[in-house]
């Protein structure tokens, strides 16, 4: 046995970047007809435009009237390695390449010939890269369209485990370049792991944080060489940074860790929604990795944007969480990927639940699944999904950036779960328009108009007062929506105090007032206990 002062630990300040042929990995890039969608109609020539004109990406990506947009944010300097980077995935994935193809060229083909009449003769005309993998179908307005078999996908060409790699490095308060649109390339002081997301050797690594290890049994588990060894190193620490009060003695406790991310816990229970959680701990003016308790029941998925079901920090979680529990996709359809089947591919224990399903939680506590209405751009997205967690006697409603859109809901949910006491809610109010997200997977075009029409938002003022009133709830709070400095690589959002949202939050909050409703907007940490 190794002596324990060769034991090392897990810096609080790592930094962990999953990669998908150098983009940085989230389920649209991973989920394999997502993914191939992306790579043909995005990503392939977001790369051939830089290369037409680097300086041009490089300029728009320093302009913070442009934050957020798809520009690639490498130095001119390094065109060449863009270049090989396009090369590789052309020549590498051709067979993902051709499937986008495949997927546009059915479509055109139901369009022009699925015409209420039986569909069997179209299947022979089917592209050649769909075989097996689809089956047609109408729904009961006669609108074809084609159903994709998910979970043989992720034994086809279209998913590859060889275009997964990890980065690691250490945080240095710099904004990382924006996740939908910049590949990271390699650098001297980060290290590179060739390794697919669900490798053993992570979940080594990231137990040091809690638990110490040695050197020589991280370098074992990860297969390093030298160098990546000597890179490894900066990496570890001789001691643990991890917080005293992680834990609590008796009643129940809720943390705001910023964005939409909540750990909610008893002595007996810990939950944590959407975790997307700073790895930087020098300021004090957040929560960090460091303080999240050692073991975790479930973690608890809302939907799944990028901001939502962040990969960096879920996959640090993997090896300490019981269950991740995800809302049951409707199986098949191109922009509802099955989060589940996503994360099991990474070796993640997983929980699909539908609408009001009930999972218990240690304690006489237990979790149910509500409904999501709005915010996926009126597309057919199954895969999202409120909860109403009942924890130390209290009942609270996660909301994440469900809509106000229709009260009569909540009034539901109140009547068959009774009385909210604390409900959390987002409301970004204008958000992006919906190619912003889902162009990669659009297979005919739409006019900006209709686009700018159908937004990503969540409720404005009206609609989050009529969820508090159905709920009848007595305590508000507003989620800072990105407002948080160490979520700029992945939400790309920009505030003033004249912008909308933040005036429909103001709005909100005096009627909460009015209304004798505590309330806030929420910004950094917070707490509570009781």
């Amino acid at each position: 046995m190794p002596d324990t002062q060769d034991r090392v630990f897990l810096r609080s300040n790592a930094i962990v970047e999953p990669l998908v042929d150098r983009f940085y990995a989230w389920m649209h890039i991973v989920s394999p007809a997502q993914a191939s969608m992306n790579l043909a109609n995005v990503q392939v020539p977001l790369l051939e435009s830089y290369l037409q004109s680097p300086q041009v990406h490089v300029n728009a990506s320093n302009n913070p009237a442009l934050r957020g947009g798809y520009f690639v944010n490498v130095e001119e300097s390094r065109a060449d390695e863009i270049r090989e980077l396009l090369d590789g995935i052309k020549r590498d994935r051709a067979a993902m390449l051709a499937f986008a193809t495949a997927v546009a060229e059915a479509d055109d083909l139901l369009r022009q010939n699925a015409t209420g009449f039986d569909l069997t003769p179209l299947y022979p005309k089917l592209p050649a890269a769909l075989n097996g993998l689809v089956e047609l179908a109408y729904d009961t307005s006669n609108q074809a369209s084609v159903h994709f078999i998910e979970p043989l996908l992720y034994h086809s060409p279209m998913f590859e485990k060889g275009r997964q790699s990890v980065q690691l490095s250490l945080e240095d308060g710099v904004e990382r370049p924006f996740i939908l649109s910049t590949p990271r390339l390699p650098k001297p002081d980060v290290l590179e792991l060739p390794i697919p997301f669900d490798h053993p050797g992570l979940d080594e690594l990231f137990k040091a944080r809690i638990k110490g290890t040695t050197a020589a049994r991280l370098r074992e588990a990860l297969g390093l060489d030298g160098a990546q060894a000597a890179l490894l190193d900066r990496l570890l620490a001789p001691e643990p940074s991890l917080s005293p009060d992680r834990h609590i003695d008796s009643g129940g406790r809720i943390r705001y860790f910023g964005h939409a991310c909540l750990v909610l816990q008893t002595p007996e229970a810990a939950v944590v929604v959407d975790p997307f959680i700073s790895a930087d701990n020098r300021h004090g003016d957040r929560y960090t990795l460091d303080d999240l308790p050692d073991h975790i029941d479930l973690v608890l998925i809302t939907h799944g944007h990028q901001d939502h079901i962040v990969l960096e920090t879920l996959l640090q979680l993997r090896a300490r969480t019981g269950a991740v529990v995800v809302p049951r996709s409707s199986r098949g359809n191109i922009c509802d990927p099955s989060i589940g089947l996503y994360l099991r591919s990474m070796g993640f224990n997983v929980i699909d639940v539908d609408d009001f399903d009930e999972i218990p939680l240690p304690g006489d506590n237990r979790v149910i699944a509500t409904p999501f209405l709005g915010e996926h751009s009126d597309l057919d997205i199954r895969s999202k999904s409120t909860y109403v967690v009942k924890l130390a006697g209290k009942s609270v409603f996660v909301g994440a950036d469900s809509s106000g859109i229709d009260p009569v809901l909540y009034k539901y949910i109140r009547g068959h779960l009774g009385d909210v006491d604390i409900a959390f809610l987002g409301m970004e109010c204008d958000g992006a328009p919906l190619t912003w997200l889902y162009q990669g997977l659009l297979t005919r075009p739409v006019t900006k108009k209709m686009s700018d029409s159908r937004k990503l938002s969540g409720s404005n003022a009206e609609q989050a007062a009529a969820i508090m009133t159905e709920l009848g709830s007595g305590e508000a709070y507003v989620y800072a929506m990105g407002e948080e400095s160490w979520q700029g690589h992945v939400m790309a959002t920009t505030y003033t105090p004249d912008t909308y949202q933040i005036k429909q939050i103001e709005e909100f909050l005096t009627w909460c007032k009015e209304h004798d409703i505590a309330a806030e907007h929420l910004f950094n940490k917070r707490e509570w206990r009781w």
